[in-house]
């Protein structure tokens, strides 16, 4: 069953906290399948409250947030978790690769909470590390790799469930120019075979190497400029059933 819609939808999404504070106030953003965009603004502008909106790691105050069909405030917790599981993968800005686990057992961990076998958790594992360029890393710990093969390492682990949306927190924020480079490269490459990338970033340089810039100040996006035309705003219908895990 095909999936209705765009990707992601968010329509007038605010996020506040007690005392008045808004980190979002009334987001519109449509992402389509297959973009490669960077959202961009600097620290406290807004980013990576959005981003936990549309990794459903958080809910919206107010308005509506849909991912693959599905109005987040609909699901329970548990729905939410299939959800996540089945769309999403998710890259930080740190890695978070457990210290004294092989590179291989690290992305095998993408796959833990799916129902996969242990076996074939790590053949996907190993062919995952092969598609980031890491076939020769498979054995090697956290403290024996480079900043930048870390990261990939990361990416992997994101990618190893194959989820429509990859969303990428500050990516290269804790890497030397050239790793950095590296790693965009690479989602370059990942987004041409079809995976929707969103790169959080407060670097003007990674936005602008970026097909789309969406631009947040104060909790607002201030500007969306795209590269290429639009797909069309698509529809909202139905979704397939989640069931809880």
């Amino acid at each position: 069953m095909s999936r209705p819609g765009p990707l992601v939808r968010l329509t007038g999404a605010t996020k506040s906290y007690p005392g008045g504070v808004f980190a979002l106030r009334g987001v519109d953003l449509t992402v389509e399948a297959g973009e490669l965009l960077a959202v961009v603004g600097p620290s406290g502008s807004g980013k990576s409250t959005m981003l936990n909106l549309m990794g459903t790691l958080d809910r919206p105050t107010s308005g509506t947030v849909r991912v693959a069909g599905h109005d987040v405030a609909e699901l329970g917790d548990a729905q939410l978790s299939a959800l996540r599981a089945r769309h999403i993968g998710f890259v930080f800005q740190n890695f978070h690769l457990p210290a004294g686990r092989a590179a291989v057992e690290c992305v095998a961990d993408g796959l833990l909470y799916g129902g996969v076998a242990v076996k074939e958790r790590r053949r996907r594992a190993r062919t995952a590390l092969e598609d980031v360029g890491l076939g020769h890393r498979l054995d090697h710990r956290p403290h024996e790799l480079s900043g930048g093969e870390k990261q990939r390492v990361a990416i992997a682990r994101a990618l190893v469930g194959a989820p429509d949306l990859l969303l990428a927190d500050e990516p290269t924020g804790a890497l030397d120019t050239a790793s950095g480079q590296t790693v965009m490269e690479l989602l370059h490459r990942l987004n041409e075979n079809g995976t929707t990338i969103c790169v959080i970033t407060h670097d003007n340089e990674i936005a602008a190497s970026l097909p789309r810039r969406v631009r947040f100040r104060d909790g607002l996006v201030v500007s969306d400029v795209s590269a290429r035309p639009a797909s069309g705003p698509g529809h909202d219908g139905g979704a397939p059933a989640l069931r809880g895990a």
